[in-house]
């Protein structure tokens, strides 16, 4: 995760050209594919986060992120996109120098939300998750729209859906999320994640660095659904090596 705002974002992987559709042409005919309201069950079970954060970064992928606004309704997306960070382990989060008021929830338990600020304008929405204690997170860097699309254009001011949440910026300021739910319980409460909806096959996963780090860039600790358009950022789902949904903590 980006360690402050006054560090550069990059991505330290070449980018690869694709033959594909343009993201955003793309994007608006997902949409158009997309059928009516589904059906998104219950929360994740707490054990689903005591994991560690690789394994949790892959299981989220496919899986729902859901906010109920009290106002504003519904607004919802599929996670395409994780980041994994290995807590005191790991040079590039933001728990690699212990415990401070900022950080202090990702030291768990698991199955809370760590929101932070950075670059002066963005929101940041992360999974805690692993033991109590170690720190661990997955920050979730993109979502393909779901429910609330025309709260999320109003959000965003944009009627473009790829300018909605391919980015982890975007898809905060998109359902409405900030650091007043910095701590929120993702097991009960207003900001929940939901298993894959029915019907919908994951697709193949590819992984590569992460993104707007100056340490530990050689960890493909960033995962992504091969081919969708919400990816953040271009052509980057089409960078780095496709890997199997199998992975170890």
């Amino acid at each position: 995760m980006p360690r402050s705002g006054t560090d550069t974002a990059r991505d330290v992987r070449p980018v690869v050209r694709s033959s594909a559709a343009p993201a955003p042409r793309r994007a608006r005919a997902a949409l158009a594919r997309e059928p009516g309201a589904l059906t998104l069950g219950v929360p994740l079970p707490r054990a689903f986060y005591a994991r560690g954060a690789r394994v949790v970064a892959h299981a989220l992928l496919g899986c729902v992120l859901v906010h109920d606004d009290a106002h504003a309704g519904r607004s919802a997306g599929i996670i395409v996109e994780t980041e994994a960070y290995g807590g005191s382990d790991d040079p590039a989060s933001h728990a690699w120098h212990g415990e401070t008021p900022r950080n202090r929830v990702m030291f768990g338990p698991p199955g809370h939300a760590y929101v932070y600020f950075t670059y002066g304008m963005h929101h940041c929405f992360n999974v805690v998750c692993g033991p109590a204690g170690r720190a661990m997170a997955v920050l979730v860097r993109a979502l393909e729209p779901l429910a609330g699309t025309a709260v999320m254009a109003r959000r965003r001011g944009t009627a473009d859906p790829a300018r909605w949440t391919r980015g982890p910026g975007m898809l905060t300021q998109a359902l409405g999320l900030d650091r007043r739910h910095d701590g929120a319980d993702l097991t009960a409460g207003a900001l929940w994640l939901a298993r894959r909806p029915a019907g919908r096959p994951r697709p193949p996963i590819s992984s590569g660095a992460r993104v707007g780090i100056r340490r530990a860039v050689e960890r493909p600790w960033r995962y992504w659904l091969t081919g969708s358009p919400f990816v953040s950022g271009r052509s980057v789902q089409e960078a780095g090596a496709v890997r199997s949904a199998r992975t170890r903590a």
